[in-house]
């Protein structure tokens, strides 16, 4: 067998670093608030949190009457940023870091004797050391290998905490088969249905689809990567373009019913959006993600007309979320976002002879959405806005 990819999840990573910075709660049930107060909500736990049913989502009132004596500390993402920042130069030394996947994953590209399972063996106990030794024992990581970035997440997932798992040829599908079809990243419980419907209802009947039958299925040329990646073929991960701009949020308990995160979405979109034009640009490709409490996830993309106005972009979004809906319905929303991608420069725009728009021009509804910006910068982030959206500013909101 032979590896190309290795996947790194750290582990409870918000509740260790605060654990590795204050002796006197290790070993102890901590959970990270994303809001204060009774109402709040966990964004973390640490596992002795989980051990007492704490998790993800779990509400503060909950969570103590979980876990009595369970310490509550507020987020602070910046500090994680560091952290993870931290913990990336010391793989960065042992092995290629190809890429920082979010502030608590990373991806190795492996070569050499890493490619085996004795040298990668012998790499993953030296990671785990070095980052036990330079920055503190509290902080682990579960690690995951397999011939492509899909196999080695899904690795990565299976032994926690401080785990170390692989996945190939030689011991797949059996090794996942006890999984749900929506316990893989990128199987949303919509998917999963489309599949059911299709007769895939395990995870050996998934392995074995005809790549050809899964683009059908999907709708998509993902269907296939998807399904070839899971029969263990090196399908690297399609690039994304360099300069999209994105915003996500996670939400506070008030915010969570879908025609609230939905509000939040249009709001993301009129942050996402002044960026856009403050930088000169336009976008090609328009992205919503949502996560729900359950762990369920709806992510979806669609390619655009080259634009820069919040109109443009909220009519894709509610076209979107309307996709979305029944996998939302009833729903507790944890987490949505918004990514503008595929970005060039206004000034690159090729004008349109039919409508008379010359080149690099502005159209009027992008006239007006700046006219917007220069009133907000004047008189504060909200005094005009394009419909209806909910602000939601406070912990967690990045981009």
């Amino acid at each position: 067998m032979r590896f190309s990819v290795l996947y790194l999840d750290m582990n409870s990573f918000f509740a260790s670093v605060e654990q590795h910075l204050d002796p006197s709660i290790r070993n102890r049930p901590v959970a990270i608030t994303a809001t204060e107060g009774e109402h709040g909500a966990c964004v973390a736990a640490s596992y002795e949190a989980k051990a007492y049913g704490v998790k993800t989502g779990t509400r503060v009132r909950d969570a103590k009457a979980l876990c009595p004596g369970i310490v509550f500390l507020p987020s602070r993402h910046r500090l994680y940023v560091r952290y993870n920042l931290k913990v990336a130069e010391v793989l960065d030394r042992h092995a290629e870091l190809y890429r920082i996947r979010s502030v608590d994953e990373f991806q190795i590209a492996l070569s050499g004797e890493a490619t085996e399972l004795p040298g990668l063996t012998r790499l993953v106990t030296d990671m785990k050391a070095a980052v036990a030794r330079e920055i503190g024992p509290c902080l682990r990581f579960s690690a995951g290998a397999g011939p492509n970035h899909l196999l080695a997440k899904i690795a990565g997932k299976l032994e926690k905490p401080d785990g170390f798992r692989w996945l190939d040829r030689e011991n797949m599908p059996q090794a996942i088969a006890h999984l749900a079809l929506d316990d893989l990243p990128g199987i949303s419980s919509g998917m999963s249905e489309r599949l059911n419907r299709a007769g895939i209802r395990d995870m050996a009947a998934l392995c074995a689809l005809d790549p050809r039958h899964a683009r059908r299925i999907w709708n998509s040329v993902e269907g296939e990567r998807f399904v070839r990646a899971l029969q263990c073929e090196d399908i690297p991960l399609t690039e994304t373009r360099s300069g999209g701009i994105g915003q996500s949020k996670i939400l506070a308990p008030d915010f969570r019913a879908p025609r609230e995160a939905y509000l939040v979405s249009r709001w993301l979109i009129a942050k996402a959006g002044r960026r856009l034009r403050e930088a000169g640009k336009v976008a090609a490709r328009f992205g919503l993600s949502i996560r729900m409490i359950d762990g369920r996830q709806f992510s979806r993309s669609m390619k655009c007309e080259a634009r820069q106005d919040d109109l443009h972009f909220l009519r894709i979004n509610r076209a979107l979320w309307r996709l979305a809906w029944p996998d939302v319905a009833r729903a507790q929303i944890l987490s949505v976002g918004i990514q503008l991608d595929d970005t060039a420069p206004l000034s690159a725009r090729n004008g349109d002879l039919l409508s008379g728009l010359g080149p690099a021009e502005r159209l009027p509804a992008e006239r007006a959405a700046r006219a917007m910006d220069l009133i907000n910068a004047r008189f504060g982030d909200g005094t005009i806005r394009t419909g209806v959206n909910r602000p939601h500013p406070g912990f967690f909101e990045r981009g």
